[in-house]
């Protein structure tokens, strides 16, 4: 007894609990059980009804009832009670029919057809288990920490699971909403479409264990990517922040902007799409074209370092005011008219660090066309013949450096172009060479690029990447390690010497030992539209002219005007650049880039220094007493 006793006591009666039953997946297979019984158990309800219904029909007559009247047979008890069992019979087959049919209608087409059920759906805890499994992965930042997250859950005023993002202004671009063009949201997961288990199959097979840890983390910073969207606030225009060594984007927003949770449905995407005047979702970062101004002439200083002629003299004796590219064509001058640097002999060093357009568009022309067009594709610019064929570039996904294609698409940029055929005249080029004209059809993305090929210490495009743990690839070789080294304190000039023009970064990054490199930019846009403040309409004059037949018709005369664009690329710290910047303001008036881009650009190396993005030797030892960390939740 004693022993018996003994044993009963060592039993683990938690296994014995019915939860535990077939791995523990009793209680989720006990319904389709059920069900089943349930349908077989009507069915066969419904067969001998139906059988019996049938049956009623041929049933043998008494002989008594064989040659009775039928006014006589219909009177008879047997008779009326048959008749009454057929009726009943029919109704419980109607009954049963209604029941499958109100099965089949919530299993299969209340779900797209009715809106209450689909406003009370997320209580059937089956829709929630099905939901549960289905929700998208947190997307985390660079740093991988959960408050951090730029993509997750929360619970809102109606106790319904929603998508949450943090940054919801900041990331939209990137992200994409529900409808349009696909963002990060829609490609960053890979695509898992099953469909749901009949019950049979959740009864007889085993349910696989759900993935775990599959939250998804990016290139960007958090903190950084909130900080540059802080930066252009109130302004029009975009910051693109790389890691010159890696890809990693660390920061790309572009302003005006939208919430990504505004976006419920198609009508709210119409009415963004249909404001043309802040156009608020386009990404100007990577799909706007910008005339890049003096920040080009990066691309052809080092397109002459690849030739082999940085020690390209420019001003022959007599030094004249501007460059004249042939006999009777116009004049090439600086701003004004002027002449930034008219000593003879200019060499690479001193033209760049004041931004001689004479001495760039003379270089550009002696090195050529295909020596231009090469570098230009290395840095993965498109060299065109013809100025007509520079719009028909479209997007560019093979730069991104992604684990699926879909992502590099998603977030692909517009192809930038320059136009290099032998048709264009050397005033044409050599006005391409110093960053106008043809050269009009650079993104900020493109551009922080070109900065990032001298900030990286093997002179190497490196592909840029959104995913934090996919290997570095490079793009291209554009110049060798020395040669990088000397382009790096060739831009050093423009933000450290005496007459550079972005000197404003140098006070800005004083006392921190961050010595920065970068090339300011200042750029027209002619006929740009005006608009209407108030109805966001373009502006135009009512005109009048004689059409073909010589009657006179009325038109609109839309109303433009010439557009000034600030810019500034650069990389930090100098010694080892862990930041390429590049940063666009459109419409400073009378301003210049180095007043405008440049200060923007010098705040968000500090910010990069705060948040240690900038190497060890450049992190602050308390960088929360010292930069606040935003949160936006």
């Amino acid at each position: 007894m004693t022993t018996a006793l003994a044993m009963l006591l060592q039993i683990d009666w938690q296994k014995l609990e019915p939860k535990n039953w077939f791995g523990g997946q009793i209680l989720e297979r006990t319904p389709a059980g059920l069900s089943i019984i349930y349908i077989v158990a009507v069915g066969v309800l419904v067969g001998f009804l139906f059988i019996s219904f049938v049956d009623n029909f041929g049933r043998p007559r008494f002989l008594f009832e064989l040659n009775l009247p039928r006014e006589v047979t219909k009177k008879l008890t047997k008779t009326i009670t048959n008749r009454s069992i057929r009726t009943w019979q029919t109704v419980f087959i109607l009954l049963a029919l209604v029941v499958f049919g109100f099965q089949v209608y919530w299993v299969y087409f209340a779900d797209t057809t009715n809106e209450e059920f689909q406003a009370l759906a997320y209580k059937d805890l089956r829709t929630r288990r099905v939901g549960g499994a289905a929700m998208k992965p947190w997307i985390l930042d660079r740093t991988g920490k959960l408050d951090d997250s730029l993509a997750n859950y929360k619970i809102d005023d109606k106790g319904k699971i929603v998508r949450n993002y943090p940054l919801d202004t900041e990331m939209a671009h990137l992200f994409g909403s529900a409808y349009g063009p696909p963002g990060l949201e829609r490609t960053l997961f890979p695509a898992q479409v099953t469909e749901m288990p009949e019950a049979w199959q959740v009864l007889m097979e085993y349910r696989k264990p759900e993935p775990q840890n599959n939250d998804v983390r990016i290139t960007i910073d958090h903190d950084l990517q909130a900080f540059v969207a802080g930066q252009l606030n109130g302004k029009k225009g975009a910051i693109v922040v790389v890691n010159p060594q890696t890809g990693d984007v660390l920061a790309m927003y572009s302003n005006p902007s939208y919430k990504i949770s505004q976006v419920q449905y198609s009508t709210d995407y119409t009415a963004l799409d249909g404001d043309q005047m802040d156009r608020p979702l386009l990404s100007r970062a990577t799909r706007e074209y910008y005339m890049p101004g003096s920040t080009f002439k990066t691309v052809t200083m080092m397109s002459a370092f690849r030739g082999g002629h940085e020690d390209f003299l420019g001003f022959d004796l007599p030094a004249p005011d501007c460059y004249t590219p042939y006999s009777g064509s116009k004049p090439i001058c600086d701003s004004g008219g002027s002449c930034e640097i008219c000593a003879a002999n200019v060499g690479i060093r001193d033209a760049f660090k004041v931004s001689s357009n004479q001495y760039f568009a003379e270089l550009a022309n002696f090195l050529g066309r295909d020596r231009m067009g090469e570098t230009a594709r290395l840095l993965g610019i498109d060299a065109v013949e013809k100025p007509e064929e520079a719009t028909l570039q479209g997007l560019f996904p093979d730069i991104w450096n992604t684990s699926d294609k879909r992502i590099a698409n998603a977030i692909a940029p517009s192809r930038s172009v320059m136009v290099t055929g032998k048709s264009l005249s050397l005033y044409d080029f050599g006005i391409e060479g110093m960053g106008q004209g043809l050269a009009s059809q650079m993104t900020p993305f493109q551009m922080a690029l070109v900065a990032s090929v001298p900030g990286n210490m093997q002179g190497r495009l490196m592909k840029p990447k959104i995913e934090f743990d996919q290997k570095p690839q490079p793009f291209s070789q554009v110049l060798s390690p020395q040669q990088a080294a000397e382009v790096r304190d060739i831009m050093s000039t423009v933000t450290e010497e005496a007459g550079g023009t972005g000197g404003v970064v140098k006070s800005t990054l004083a006392g921190t030992g961050i010595v920065a490199g970068g090339k300011t930019g200042t750029a027209q846009k002619s006929e740009v539209p005006i608009y209407d403040p108030k109805t966001g309409a373009k502006k135009f004059v009512l005109k009048k002219k004689k059409d073909a037949n010589g009657n006179i018709v009325e038109y609109k005369d839309y109303l433009t005007y010439q557009r000034i664009d600030g810019w500034f690329i650069c990389i930090a710290p100098l010694e080892n650049p862990q930041v390429a910047i590049a940063v666009v303001i459109e419409d400073i008036g009378s301003k210049f880039g180095g007043g405008t881009a440049a200060p923007i650009a010098a705040n968000v190396i500090l910010k990069s220094r705060s948040l240690g993005l900038l190497g060890d030797k450049y992190t602050p030892k308390t960088p929360a007493a010292q930069t606040p960390r935003r949160r936006t939740r």
